[in-house]
């Protein structure tokens, strides 16, 4: 397949005629229908439409929709771990050290093995040791990050690097995993990856370049026309991608359109918004705008730093003193947000818990629906809550791949939370039937970045091709999404959420509209709900221009 610079042209010019399949708008099921594209744009959704000088697509059956916008992804990321040492593949804990083994042997000339995206649910607590990976890397220190990134998985050398031993306190925000003697065994929580991050070899300008463009690449060929980067700024370990993005959009080799969301520095206070602007201003160029800013307002509930309102539970089902980590006090929350939306910026929040979610509400309380605000992740919302969204003028920022049976959620997360909880996990249909205004994506390379699968387990509550605890057994069905609804959150609501819907539009298909488009080989509207994701894409357009075929 030819890169992406090569597939963009300047031919969007021509006329091009889509047919022989089904359409879906952005937010109907059109049915059998043709679709007429020129000069970039839509200029009509029908039957018998002029074909006069147009090039033909044959969709043979299958489905033409608008293209998926991607709400929540770090695509730079993403692509860095495609090129390193990438576990992603992986599915246990003997996968893993295979791939590692493997990878440090091909590059003997590498100063540290870097990469990730193992699962946590792959280990005894979602706890991988040092004493592991000493086995397969003992002479090279070894910084992993798990597939959600709030936690990473270390090596002997690494730890004795860092200075990092059983008299090493736990970081502010973070902490390292021990054995019964105060020993660190190998796996740092949140803040703690700091510790052995900072160590870590700077990625060069190339290898960010590189990164952008495999990140691109993949998601491309998924069907994904455009995203927002939930994490402009220096994490966990890597540097700001918004350079790279720069580059990538003077250069032309920017084919997505992408907002990225500017990193809120939560050991810093309101001083930083003037900085923001700044970058705003340094960073808009092409079809990169850096119009938003993240705040993570929590952690993760597979390891107990999501903010709840009551205690975590123990193995024994008996309630802890642990709530998890509100990252930014709720007080200084709200004054945050209100100054960064009378700065005209969009507020991007991670909220995993029942208690950030509402302490994000509570700080978009008075700021209006002018900015497209949302909330992503939503993993716990407490039913009193679920309301506000619709009220506040709040979009759901929706990662629907996670709701369903995993090992994940059977083994680390509902003993912790309890029955009652646990029934308030990803409410996707409780939302919808309030009026919320729904958006999705993926947190690639946390979870697969593949829209179809996530849309499956949206409609069905299980994940397709997965043999896990649950099997095809429904988590919470009765929250599940109608497929038009989970469709709409992939096309039209994200693209909104991005301001593509400006300017004469994007995430849908009516006349005037940019032809931002997904074909896929078979139209999931007329198949089975189990079959969902089993679809493939067969083509991806930007503007009228093909930027992935197979």
């Amino acid at each position: 397949m030819p890169d992406d610079r090569t597939m963009v042209n300047p031919r969007n010019a021509r006329s091009t005629l889509f047919t022989g399949g089904s359409v879906f708008d952005g937010h109907r099921h059109v049915g059998a229908a043709e679709l007429l594209v020129r000069e970039g744009r839509v200029v009509a959704v029908g039957r018998g439409l002029d074909r006069d000088g147009a090039e033909i697509v044959d969709l043979a059956g299958g489905l033409v929709a608008p293209g998926f916008v991607d709400a929540h992804v770090h695509a730079v990321q993403g692509g860095l771990e495609r090129i390193r040492c990438d576990l992603t593949d992986g599915a246990s804990r003997d996968d893993y050290l295979r791939i590692v083994a493997a990878y440090a042997e091909e590059h003997p000339d590498r100063p540290w093995i870097l990469g990730g995206g193992w699962a946590m649910a792959a280990f005894p607590g979602g706890t991988p040791t040092a004493a592991d990976l000493d086995a397969v890397v003992p002479d090279r220190p070894v910084f992993l990050p798990n597939r959600d990134h709030h936690g990473a998985w270390v090596n002997s050398r690494a730890l004795a690097l860092a200075g990092v031993d059983a008299s090493t306190p736990d970081p502010p925000h973070g902490r390292f995993e021990r054995d019964a003697d105060g020993r660190p065994t190998g796996t740092l929580h949140e803040g703690a990856m700091e510790v052995v991050a900072r160590l870590v070899p700077r990625t060069t300008e190339a290898e960010y370049d590189a990164a952008l463009l495999e990140g691109q690449r993949h998601l491309h060929s998924l069907g994904v026309v455009g995203w927002q980067d939930a994490i402009v700024g220096a994490y966990a370990g890597m540097d700001d991608p918004g350079p790279a993005y720069v580059r990538a959009a003077q250069r032309g080799d920017l084919t997505a359109h992408v907002v990225g969301a500017l990193w809120w520095d939560r050991e810093r206070g309101e001083e930083q918004v003037a900085s923001l602007v700044e970058r705003r201003d340094a960073f808009t160029v092409g079809r990169f705008r850096a119009t938003s800013v993240k705040i993570m307002q929590d952690g993760v509930a597979e390891n107990f730093t999501a903010a709840l309102s009551t205690p975590y539970l123990d193995r024994c089902g008996h309630a802890t003193t642990n709530t998890g980590h509100s990252f930014v006090e709720a007080d200084a929350l709200r004054q945050y947000v209100a100054r960064l939306d009378a700065e005209g910026f969009q507020v991007h929040v991670h909220a995993i818990g029942d208690r950030g979610v509402r302490e994000a509400l509570d700080a978009f309380a008075g700021t209006g629906p002018a900015r497209r605000h949302h909330l992503a992740h939503l993993q716990l919302v407490h039913p009193e809550d679920v309301a506000r969204f619709a009220a506040l003028g709040v979009a759901a920022n929706l990662q629907m791949l996670w709701a369903c049976l995993d090992d994940q959620m059977v083994e680390l997360t509902l003993p912790f939370l309890g029955p009652e909880r646990s029934r308030w996990q990803y409410p996707f249909g409780d939302l919808l039937r309030a009026g919320t205004r729904l958006v999705a994506g993926s947190d690639w390379p946390v979870s697969s970045p593949d829209p179809l699968e996530a849309i499956h387990v949206g409609v069905n509550r299980w994940a397709y091709g997965e043999a896990g605890p649950g099997g095809h057994e429904p988590f919470l069905p009765d929250q599940a999404l109608p497929l038009e609804a989970a469709f709409a959150a992939y096309t039209s609501g994200s693209a909104w959420i991005n301001g593509r819907d400006r300017d004469g539009g994007a995430g849908v298909l009516r006349e005037g509209a940019a032809a931002d488009l997904v074909v896929l080989d078979r139209d999931p509207f007329e198949g089975p709900p189990s079959e969902i994701a089993a679809g493939t894409v067969v083509s991806t357009w930007v503007d009228g221009v093909p930027v992935f075929s197979t």
